[in-house]
């Protein structure tokens, strides 16, 4: 019989894909006042990988992670997407996106995104909300799934979560686990 463990903290990671550099500014100051301090940051990228989004956002579109400071809760993650939608809502203009927020959570065996989108390999969560096993860490790497999107399988991407992970490890170290023999004051 398996022994019910209360699940570890996770690293929460926020994919932008964005129509104008400008607005990253204005972006990152909302999600900062939602998440606390913004702990890493990916170098940008073109977001050339389908044009899925550029009848809504146009085109060219730019493409950052954001890790945070704070370490969050694994049951938050459906309640952090309601969070970013709002985010994606307030600057939207004539009913169109500028910025797509994506949340997730890395922890050390995986990556898993946050969607409103049910598939096969995503897992309710509540609140109206899915999770995407995005990537598993295996043999040193991130590895990629067969549902992976294209932009988290590239090489660049896993390569800043790999960094993000090991800022995760540290992080997780400064972290004192509860001690039940400890009397209050």
């Amino acid at each position: 019989m398996s022994t019910p463990l209360p699940p570890q903290p996770a690293k929460l990671v926020v994919g932008l894909i964005i129509n104008s550099r400008t607005l990253f500014d204005d972006v990152s100051r909302d999600l900062c006042r939602l998440f606390g301090n913004i702990d890493m940051r990916s170098p940008w990228v073109a977001f050339d990988y389908t044009n899925y989004y550029n009848t809504e956002m146009g085109s060219p579109l730019y493409r950052r992670l954001l890790a945070f400071e704070k370490l969050v809760a694994q049951e938050e993650l459906a309640g952090i997407k309601h969070q970013t939608n709002a985010v994606e809502k307030r600057f939207a203009r004539e009913d169109r996106r500028q910025v797509n927020i994506d949340p997730g959570i890395l922890l050390y065996e995986r990556f898993v995104l946050a969607t409103g989108k049910n598939y096969a390999h995503r897992i309710y969560i509540g609140q109206n909300i899915y999770a995407d096993l995005t990537l598993i860490f295996q043999k040193g790497g991130y590895q990629v799934l067969p549902w992976t999107y294209p932009d988290y399988a590239a090489d660049e991407m896993r390569a800043f979560l790999l960094q993000v992970r090991s800022k995760y490890a540290h992080d997780r170290s400064l972290v004192r686990p509860a001690d039940p023999n400890r009397q209050p004051r």
